[in-house]
């Protein structure tokens, strides 16, 4: 049968498809892996509300990484924060003091040693006369105690160095964060006071006091002020910065306070457009009618391993006797 033969007869005489079939599909199946992988980004982008070969998807991703990256290397990074803080009741000869406050150092798995030896070495590159500790010093089990309260012994400072306790180290061991640290030289303030004098200025003194933990529910300021004078200036310790209403009732100068991490993880100014302080204060200095307070943003973290717009910090704080 002339003219069929390049058409594929079998045996029977049938005309046979296979040849012409199997030539046709290896030529599909490059559109067909093709058409799959398209689908594929389309699904992709379609979660995140665009096309993924547009430049919006691509510049959206791009941004994420970006994020993704300084969230976690900024835990690595240590920022100090130096602020003055005028005091109308502050005693002249006390003028210029410098308190160096670190807090929330959660040293665990977050938080290794490297990172806190760091932030110890700058506290002491500043030379202090009073180093404030504001709580969390561990999390989650109690062998990081130990091997944080012997850091913090290495602490240096003219005149002491002073600690209160937090929330989280209410959940390891209380008891045994408080041995540990005052056997390290350090005076842990638990709801009580002290008058404080320098001794390179004599005559000088304020009321130093620390209150325990406010979450756990073992606050107890009026405890902590017992002893105090009406007209001496107070200085007042507390991890959590929710004692703020009651400190300006009782007449406290200045709290030093940690507990928010200044957020961690934070996309917006402590302003307002407004140009005024938000309701909420989550880091740096605040007032309350003539009591005012500092929150720090701390060294470590919780949750996850993460800061974003919120660098560690080591506070540097200068006072200042005002008559204002």
């Amino acid at each position: 049968m002339r003219g069929l033969s390049g058409k594929g007869f079998d045996e029977t005489g049938k005309l046979s498809q296979t040849a012409n079939f199997s030539s046709t599909n290896r030529a599909r199946m490059p559109n067909i892996s093709r058409w799959k992988d398209r689908r594929r980004r389309g699904i992709a982008a379609a979660a995140l509300g665009a096309p993924a070969s547009t430049p919006l998807f691509r510049s959206l991703a791009a941004g994420l990484v970006q994020v993704a990256r300084r969230a976690f290397a900024e835990p690595f990074l240590l920022s100090v924060e130096e602020t003055t803080v005028s005091l109308r009741r502050l005693p002249r000869a006390l003028d210029g003091l410098r308190i160096v406050q670190l807090s929330d150092i959660h040293h665990s798995p977050f938080t290794s040693r490297q990172q806190i030896e760091r932030a110890v070495e700058t506290v002491n590159k500043l030379e202090p006369d009073i180093i404030a500790l504001t709580g969390d010093y561990v999390s989650h089990e109690r062998e990081y105690a130990a091997p944080c309260a012997e850091m913090m012994g290495r602490l240096r400072a003219r005149c002491g160095v002073f600690a209160v306790l937090g929330n989280h180290d209410h959940w390891v061991d209380a008891a045994l964060i408080t041995d540990l640290f005052r056997a390290e030289g350090i005076t842990v303030l638990v709801n009580e006071g002290m008058r404080f004098e320098h001794p390179e200025r004599a005559g000088a003194s304020f009321w130093l006091a620390g209150v325990d933990d406010t979450m756990v529910g073992m606050e107890d300021l009026p405890l902590a002020l017992a002893g105090s004078s009406a007209d001496e200036m107070k200085l007042l310790l507390a991890h959590n910065p929710l004692v703020l209403r009651r400190a300006a009732r009782e007449g406290v100068d200045l709290v030093l306070s940690g507990h928010t991490h200044g957020g961690q993880v934070t996309w917006r100014s402590e302003t307002s457009r407004s140009g005024r302080p938000r309701r909420r204060l989550l880091r740096g200095l605040g007032r309350q009618g003539q009591t005012q307070i500092y929150v720090t943003r701390g060294l470590g973290t919780v949750v996850l391993p993460v800061r974003y717009g919120c660098l560690p910090e080591v506070t540097l704080l200068e006072l200042k006797s005002s008559d204002g």
